[in-house]
Protein backbone atom coordinates (compact mmCIF):
# COMPACT_ATOMS: atom_id res chain seq x y z
CA UNK A 1 0.00 0.00 0.00
CA UNK A 2 1.22 3.51 -0.85
CA UNK A 3 1.02 5.93 2.02
CA UNK A 4 1.67 9.63 1.51
CA UNK A 5 2.36 11.73 4.58
CA UNK A 6 2.15 15.50 4.50
CA UNK A 7 2.05 18.23 7.08
CA UNK A 8 -1.42 19.76 7.36
CA UNK A 9 -2.75 22.73 9.31
CA UNK A 10 -5.98 24.69 9.59
CA UNK A 11 -5.93 28.46 9.94
CA UNK A 12 -7.49 29.57 13.23
CA UNK A 13 -11.16 30.55 13.07
CA UNK A 14 -10.27 34.08 14.17
CA UNK A 15 -8.02 34.53 11.10
CA UNK A 16 -10.66 33.09 8.75
CA UNK A 17 -13.34 35.35 10.24
CA UNK A 18 -11.13 38.41 9.89
CA UNK A 19 -10.27 37.73 6.25
CA UNK A 20 -13.96 37.01 5.56
CA UNK A 21 -14.88 40.44 6.92
CA UNK A 22 -12.11 42.07 4.88
CA UNK A 23 -12.99 40.36 1.58
CA UNK A 24 -16.72 39.71 1.88
CA UNK A 25 -18.67 36.68 0.71
CA UNK A 26 -19.37 35.07 -2.65
CA UNK A 27 -22.80 34.17 -4.04
CA UNK A 28 -22.83 30.94 -2.01
CA UNK A 29 -22.27 32.71 1.31
CA UNK A 30 -18.66 31.49 1.44
CA UNK A 31 -15.70 33.83 1.95
CA UNK A 32 -14.15 35.50 -1.09
CA UNK A 33 -10.75 34.96 0.55
CA UNK A 34 -9.38 32.17 2.68
CA UNK A 35 -6.07 31.16 4.22
CA UNK A 36 -4.78 27.62 3.61
CA UNK A 37 -1.64 25.70 4.51
CA UNK A 38 0.18 24.63 1.34
CA UNK A 39 0.37 20.96 2.37
CA UNK A 40 -3.33 20.91 3.26
CA UNK A 41 -4.62 22.31 -0.04
CA UNK A 42 -5.21 19.61 -2.61
CA UNK A 43 -6.34 19.82 -6.21
CA UNK A 44 -7.37 17.30 -8.85
CA UNK A 45 -4.86 16.41 -11.55
CA UNK A 46 -5.55 13.84 -14.23
CA UNK A 47 -2.99 11.95 -16.23
CA UNK A 48 -0.60 9.01 -16.26
CA UNK A 49 0.74 8.21 -12.80
CA UNK A 50 3.69 5.98 -12.01
CA UNK A 51 3.69 4.40 -8.56
CA UNK A 52 6.97 3.13 -7.10
CA UNK A 53 7.88 1.37 -3.89
CA UNK A 54 10.42 2.56 -1.30
CA UNK A 55 13.25 1.09 -3.42
CA UNK A 56 12.07 2.92 -6.57
CA UNK A 57 10.77 -0.27 -8.18
CA UNK A 58 7.81 0.21 -10.51
CA UNK A 59 4.58 -0.97 -8.93
CA UNK A 60 2.15 0.20 -11.61
CA UNK A 61 1.27 2.84 -14.16
CA UNK A 62 -2.30 4.06 -14.22
CA UNK A 63 -4.32 6.80 -15.93
CA UNK A 64 -6.63 8.46 -13.40
CA UNK A 65 -7.54 11.56 -11.43
CA UNK A 66 -5.60 12.12 -8.21
CA UNK A 67 -5.61 14.76 -5.56
CA UNK A 68 -2.18 16.33 -5.10
CA UNK A 69 -0.89 19.38 -3.19
CA UNK A 70 -1.83 22.52 -5.11
CA UNK A 71 0.83 24.91 -3.81
CA UNK A 72 4.56 24.98 -3.46
CA UNK A 73 6.14 25.60 -1.16
CA UNK A 74 3.86 23.28 0.79
CA UNK A 75 5.15 24.53 4.15
CA UNK A 76 3.78 28.07 3.82
CA UNK A 77 0.46 29.80 4.40
CA UNK A 78 -1.29 30.82 1.16
CA UNK A 79 -4.13 33.26 0.63
CA UNK A 80 -6.70 32.27 -1.97
CA UNK A 81 -9.44 34.27 -3.68
CA UNK A 82 -12.66 32.70 -4.91
CA UNK A 83 -13.17 32.74 -8.68
CA UNK A 84 -16.70 32.27 -10.10
CA UNK A 85 -17.45 29.28 -12.37
CA UNK A 86 -18.07 31.46 -15.44
CA UNK A 87 -14.39 32.46 -15.33
CA UNK A 88 -13.59 28.90 -16.48
CA UNK A 89 -16.11 28.95 -19.34
CA UNK A 90 -18.86 26.39 -19.80
CA UNK A 91 -18.43 22.75 -18.74
CA UNK A 92 -18.21 21.80 -22.41
CA UNK A 93 -15.41 24.31 -23.04
CA UNK A 94 -13.64 23.23 -19.84
CA UNK A 95 -13.53 19.57 -20.85
CA UNK A 96 -12.67 20.42 -24.45
CA UNK A 97 -9.68 22.46 -23.32
CA UNK A 98 -8.47 20.33 -20.40
CA UNK A 99 -9.04 16.70 -21.40
CA UNK A 100 -6.10 14.61 -22.48
CA UNK A 101 -5.98 11.10 -23.88
CA UNK A 102 -3.60 8.62 -22.27
CA UNK A 103 -3.59 5.00 -23.49
CA UNK A 104 -6.98 5.59 -25.09
CA UNK A 105 -8.43 6.87 -21.81
CA UNK A 106 -9.84 10.39 -21.77
CA UNK A 107 -8.95 12.16 -18.51
CA UNK A 108 -9.58 15.78 -17.47
CA UNK A 109 -6.04 17.01 -16.75
CA UNK A 110 -7.29 19.76 -14.41
CA UNK A 111 -9.99 17.69 -12.77
CA UNK A 112 -13.74 18.14 -12.84
CA UNK A 113 -15.38 21.38 -13.96
CA UNK A 114 -15.48 23.86 -11.04
CA UNK A 115 -19.27 24.24 -11.06
CA UNK A 116 -19.26 26.25 -7.79
CA UNK A 117 -16.17 28.23 -8.71
CA UNK A 118 -12.73 27.60 -7.31
CA UNK A 119 -10.27 29.21 -4.94
CA UNK A 120 -7.16 30.39 -6.75
CA UNK A 121 -3.79 31.44 -5.37
CA UNK A 122 -3.48 35.08 -4.49
CA UNK A 123 -0.48 35.43 -2.17
CA UNK A 124 2.10 33.34 -0.29
CA UNK A 125 3.03 34.48 3.22
CA UNK A 126 6.82 34.56 3.05
CA UNK A 127 9.62 37.11 3.08
CA UNK A 128 11.05 38.60 -0.10
CA UNK A 129 13.83 36.01 0.14
CA UNK A 130 11.36 33.12 0.50
CA UNK A 131 11.68 32.62 4.25
CA UNK A 132 8.77 31.43 6.39
CA UNK A 133 6.44 34.03 7.92
CA UNK A 134 4.07 32.89 10.68
CA UNK A 135 0.37 33.37 10.09
CA UNK A 136 -0.50 36.95 10.91
CA UNK A 137 -4.18 38.04 10.95
CA UNK A 138 -3.33 41.68 10.22
CA UNK A 139 -1.26 40.73 7.16
CA UNK A 140 -4.05 38.50 5.82
CA UNK A 141 -6.56 41.31 6.33
CA UNK A 142 -4.28 43.81 4.58
CA UNK A 143 -3.68 41.47 1.61
CA UNK A 144 -7.41 40.83 1.09
CA UNK A 145 -8.14 44.57 1.21
CA UNK A 146 -5.23 45.36 -1.15
CA UNK A 147 -6.37 42.76 -3.71
CA UNK A 148 -9.94 44.06 -3.61
CA UNK A 149 -8.74 47.66 -3.91
CA UNK A 150 -6.56 46.82 -6.93
CA UNK A 151 -9.43 45.02 -8.65
CA UNK A 152 -11.53 48.19 -8.46
CA UNK A 153 -8.84 50.28 -10.16
CA UNK A 154 -9.26 51.03 -13.87
CA UNK A 155 -7.21 48.82 -16.18
CA UNK A 156 -5.23 51.77 -17.48
CA UNK A 157 -4.17 52.72 -13.95
CA UNK A 158 -3.06 49.11 -13.28
CA UNK A 159 -1.06 49.01 -16.51
CA UNK A 160 0.64 52.32 -15.70
CA UNK A 161 1.47 51.15 -12.18
CA UNK A 162 2.99 47.92 -13.52
CA UNK A 163 5.01 49.82 -16.12
CA UNK A 164 6.28 52.24 -13.45
CA UNK A 165 7.23 49.36 -11.15
CA UNK A 166 9.12 47.55 -13.91
CA UNK A 167 10.92 50.76 -14.95
CA UNK A 168 11.98 51.32 -11.32
CA UNK A 169 13.25 47.73 -11.12
CA UNK A 170 15.26 48.20 -14.30
CA UNK A 171 16.77 51.47 -12.98
CA UNK A 172 17.67 49.80 -9.66
CA UNK A 173 19.26 46.86 -11.48
CA UNK A 174 21.26 49.18 -13.74
CA UNK A 175 22.40 51.23 -10.73
CA UNK A 176 23.49 48.10 -8.83
CA UNK A 177 25.27 46.70 -11.91
CA UNK A 178 27.08 50.02 -12.43
CA UNK A 179 28.25 49.98 -8.80
CA UNK A 180 29.56 46.42 -9.11
CA UNK A 181 31.36 47.23 -12.35
CA UNK A 182 32.80 50.46 -10.94
CA UNK A 183 34.11 48.55 -7.90
CA UNK A 184 35.62 45.88 -10.18
CA UNK A 185 37.46 48.43 -12.30
CA UNK A 186 38.67 50.46 -9.32
CA UNK A 187 40.10 47.41 -7.56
Amino acid sequence: MIQVLRETHEAPASVQQRIRRAGGENRYGEPNFRVVWGGSRLTWIGGRWTDRDAHDNLIREVVELRQVPKYLPAHRWHIERWTPPEFYGSPEVWYEQTCEVENGVRVPALGPYPARGEYEHCFTLETATGEFIPLNPAACDWIARAVEWSRRQPRQARRLALAAREAARARNFDRAADEVLDDAFLS
